[in-house]
């Protein structure tokens, strides 16, 4: 079976994590997986999904309708035919899978991956019609469509989507043996230069608005009057990276900030340098980000804008306003700080259904169900 993935770019996303991760685990004899991206700009993981065997194919212009069009029909010609055409993009989607449909690829999938709903009260007039005309093009040019939360359904698919077998709450998955490894804290510690003695508060995101980092500035600012050791760890990158890289200076807080830009050790980082996890989005889909934290065992203190589907292990969770001040936030973390840390694998068991291979498998079995969607 041959599925085309649509998506912007191949880069350390969490959904693009998650696509990795099922093409390391889906059996590649009886399932090929390429990639559709919408940039010729190298991604993060490439030279890794080449190296399973999968293509990465350009089609640009998104923004231009009909050299879009043409570009995509293009790809299908030269590289399909396809069984399903897999669209991540959001809205965008019921574009995709309209030239999906016509050019007669019998599986077409809107997949959504986050709530917008919070963005949409601003929405210009064009934006809005955009909006509502991309909705009406994936329920009638989609032959399934997946969501990773109840939130993140409703957004792409209406609020009744759920009592529509055509949609299906497809909670994505994590690699759970990479937080099988012994780690060596001190030494992955000192690699990093953080300060012996540090109380570590870590962060994975790309530096955009929705992940909140200047308000990350402002908790640590409030944290480290009570905890001088605090010490905040923030992993990946993004537009937004050198305004808040002038914020942590002219916060005077240089001392206690590491960022490290984009890393492929994030599960060691977590086991290894972190002692607590924050995580103030303003709005997110399901993070694997913050399974991942949850499999590392760490005590997170998370925005309440994030779908409760994701705390899986509700012990180590703690929820707060991203509206609240920062000095709540940092109570929050201090009081997170002081109780002890669990034994990652004594929480593998009970993540074990959020794990890759049951997302690959439930995703398997759904791709061969769409494949055979008889379309009008």
């Amino acid at each position: 079976m041959r599925i085309l993935h649509v998506l912007g770019k191949l880069d350390r996303g969490g959904v693009e994590t998650w696509l990795v991760q099922v093409l390391r685990h889906i059996d590649r004899q009886k399932y090929q997986m390429d990639f559709l991206v919408h940039t010729t700009d190298p991604g993060a993981y490439d030279d890794e999904v080449r190296s399973l065997g999968a293509r990465i194919i350009p089609c640009l212009s998104p923004s231009n309708p009909l050299q879009y069009a043409f570009n995509f029909q293009r790809v299908l010609r030269e590289y399909g035919p396809y069984d399903v055409v897999h669209s991540h993009v959001h809205h965008y989607s019921g574009y995709v899978l309209l030239l999906a449909a016509m050019a007669g690829v019998r599986g077409r999938i809107a997949h959504s991956h986050s709530n917008t709903s919070s963005e949409q009260s601003g929405d210009d007039p064009m934006r809005k019609v955009y909006r509502a005309a991309m909705q009406l093009l994936i329920r009638d040019c989609a032959s399934g469509g997946l969501a990773v939360s109840t939130e993140a359904g409703a957004d792409l698919f209406a609020e009744t989507w759920s009592s529509s077998s055509k949609w299906t709450l497809h909670h994505l998955g994590i690699d759970l043996s990479r937080f099988e490894a012994n780690i060596d804290r001190d030494a992955l510690r000192r690699s990093l230069g953080i300060p012996a003695g540090a109380k570590v508060i870590g962060h994975v995101g790309r530096f955009t608005e929705e992940k909140n980092h200047g308000f990350i500035v402002d908790i640590a600012r409030e944290l480290v009057r009570h905890e001088p050791r605090a010490f905040f760890l923030l992993v990946g990158d993004g537009p937004l990276r050198p305004s808040i890289e002038a914020k942590i200076a002219s916060s005077c807080m240089d001392d206690s900030f590491l960022l490290t830009g984009v890393r492929a050790d994030v599960p060691a980082l977590m086991l290894g340098a972190m002692d607590a996890f924050v995580f103030p989005s303003l709005r997110e889909g399901l993070p694997i980000t913050l399974l991942e934290a949850q499999a590392a065992g760490l005590k997170c203190v998370v925005s309440d804008v994030v779908t409760r589907e994701a705390d899986v292990i509700t012990s180590l969770i703690t929820r707060e306003r991203p509206q609240t001040s920062a000095t709540q936030w940092a109570e929050q973390l201090l009081r997170r700080l002081s109780q002890p840390v669990l034994v990652p694998f004594k929480v593998q068991r009970r993540l074990s259904l959020r794990s890759i291979a049951v997302s690959t498998e439930r995703l398997s079995s759904l791709y061969s169900t769409y494949a055979t969607f008889s379309h009008t």
